[in-house]
């Protein structure tokens, strides 16, 4: 489904589905990704090669587009990040993988860097360590304004409801204009996090040969899609050991 496609009918499930489409396309690009990383020695297929990486990186870019839109509507919703499974949460930093990850994956999946590969690439790891500490930094700031005194007063008041958000106790009601410029803060810290997400894995990729970007992002989509299968068979075993226990 195209991106923008629903948006004039959008409410808090339509990510859910979007998901849904957007992790079937994925799994549709890592057996691309794998069957180029045979093909790639013949020359011929070089353009091809990085067709396919430019389409992943859009993927990438569809899925940040529909969650600044399910941000922007709710962005409680998103940072309790409900359409994931528990184990999949475990993994979350800002609603997110940590951008940091990328470095890791590189460090898994391609041993013929170079040396001037090396050296940039720890370059942008410094760059991108620096960026994530000033965004763990800013959540924490948020952190500390949810458990301010007025705000707590507040919600004993008019009893607002509980939702745990990403270690964020935040207290939901639509008549608090305290709650506005929370959401807002909240909005911005998710989408400079993603930024950086997107950016981050742009620049390595970047730095990477054809065949290097093949095998990065071939680790990244399994790692995404093995997190994804692991979480959803513990729940499902969960289920069933829950209907089968006596009550």
């Amino acid at each position: 489904m195209p991106a923008g496609s629903y948006r004039s009918s959008y409410d808090d499930n339509s990510f859910e589905i979007f998901l849904e489409g957007w992790l079937i396309r994925q799994e549709q690009f890592l057996d691309e990704l794998l069957v180029a990383q045979d093909i790639f020695y013949e020359e011929s297929q070089e353009g091809d090669i990085r067709d396919l990486i430019s389409k992943v990186l859009a993927h990438y870019e569809e899925y940040y587009e529909e969650k600044s839109i399910m941000s922007h509507r709710n962005v409680f919703r998103v940072f309790s990040s409900t359409w994931f499974t528990t184990l999949e949460r475990t993994f979350l930093w800002i609603t997110g993988f940590k951008p940091g990850l990328a470095f890791t994956l590189v460090n898994d999946s391609i041993n013929d860097l170079t040396e001037n590969q090396v050296q940039r690439i720890n370059r942008l790891r410094h760059k991108t360590k620096v960026q994530e500490r000033c965004l763990t930094e800013e959540l924490a700031k948020i952190q500390e304004s949810v458990a301010a005194p007025p705000l707590v007063e507040r919600a004993r008041r008019v009893g607002m409801q509980l939702l745990q958000t990403d270690g964020i106790t935040v207290q939901i009601t639509n008549e608090d204009e305290n709650i506005d410029t929370l959401k807002s803060a909240m909005e911005n810290v998710v989408t400079d996090a993603d930024r950086l997400r997107t950016k981050t894995a742009e620049r390595v990729v970047g730095l990477l040969s054809p065949l290097q970007s093949l095998r990065f992002l071939t680790a990244a989509a399994q790692l995404q899609l093995r997190i994804r299968m692991m979480g959803m068979q513990r729940e499902a075993e969960r289920q069933q050991n829950d209907d089968s226990s006596p009550h």
